[in-house]
C-alpha cells in the first residue's frame, strides 16, 4: 500500500501531538514521533525541519481547521447570540475529542514564551477577530451593549472557553467538554447583554458620591 506524502504528513502530526501530550514537548525525541508514526526518524525531516516546526505545524493546521470550521457554522445563523454560542460549541468540541490536542494546545504551546508571541501575532489574531466581528455585528443592530470593545470581549469569551479547556484536562471527573459551551455563553451575554448596561448605570447612579476634603 502506498501512502500519499500529504497523508504520511498527517500521520507524523498525529504522531507528534500524542508523544508531546504523552512526553511533554521539551521531554519528546523526534525519533519518538517517528517511532510513533511508524515511520524513519529521517523520514519525519522531509515534512518537518525540526521538533520545533512540528509543534508549530500542529498548532497552525490546527488553527485553520478551527477558523474554517467556525465560519462555517456562523453562516447560517443570523442571531448573533446563536453564533457565538456555534462558536463556543464547536471550540470546546474540538478539544473535548481529542485530549491530547487539548493538551498540547493547553498546555504544551505556553511552556515557551516564543512561542506564544508568534502563535498572539498570527492565526490566533485571526480566531479572535473571527469572534470579535460578531460581537461587533450584535453591537451593530443593538443586541449588544455598545460600550464594551468588541476586542476586549472576543478576547474574555476565548479566556472562558481556554479556562473551561484547561479544568478539563485537571478535572479527574469524567463529563462532555462541548456541553459547557452553552453556560459560558450565557454567563457571557448576560454581561455584555444591552440590559447589563442599564443595570451598570443605575447602580453607579446608587453609589454615594466621595466627599470632597476641605
Amino acid at each position: 500500500m502506498i501512502i500519499h506524502s500529504v497523508d504520511k504528513r498527517s500521520a507524523i502530526l498525529r504522531a507528534a501531538t500524542d508523544v508531546f501530550a504523552k512526553r511533554g514537548f521539551f521531554n519528546a525525541q523526534v525519533a519518538d514521533v517517528a517511532r510513533a508514526a511508524g515511520v524513519a526518524a529521517g523520514t519525519v525531516y522531509l515534512y518537518f525541519r525540526s521538533k520545533d516546526d512540528l509543534l508549530v505545524s500542529i498548532f497552525e493546521r490546527t488553527m485553520r481547521e478551527a477558523i474554517a470550521d467556525g465560519k462555517a457554522c456562523i453562516a447560517p445563523l443570523r442571531d448573533p447570540v446563536e453564533q457565538l454560542r456555534a462558536v463556543a460549541r464547536v471550540h470546546l468540541d474540538r478539544l473535548g475529542r481529542d485530549r491530547s490536542l487539548a493538551v498540547v494546545f493547553q498546555v504544551e504551546l505556553r511552556q515557551s514564551t516564543k512561542f506564544m508571541e508568534r502563535f498572539s501575532a498570527t492565526l490566533l489574531r485571526d480566531y479572535l477577530g473571527l469572534i470579535r466581528g460578531i460581537v461587533a455585528a450584535g453591537q451593530a443592530s443593538g443586541v449588544f451593549r455598545d460600550d464594551v470593545s468588541p476586542t476586549l470581549a472576543a478576547k474574555l469569551l476565548f479566556g472562558g472557553l481556554d479556562e473551561m479547556a484547561t479544568n478539563w484536562i485537571l478535572s479527574r471527573r469524567t463529563y462532555s467538554l462541548g456541553r459547557e459551551a452553552d453556560a459560558i455563553v450565557d454567563v457571557f451575554v448576560g454581561g455584555l447583554g444591552v440590559g447589563a448596561r442599564r443595570r451598570s448605570a443605575r447602580e453607579s447612579a446608587r453609589r454615594p458620591r466621595a466627599v470632597r476634603r476641605a
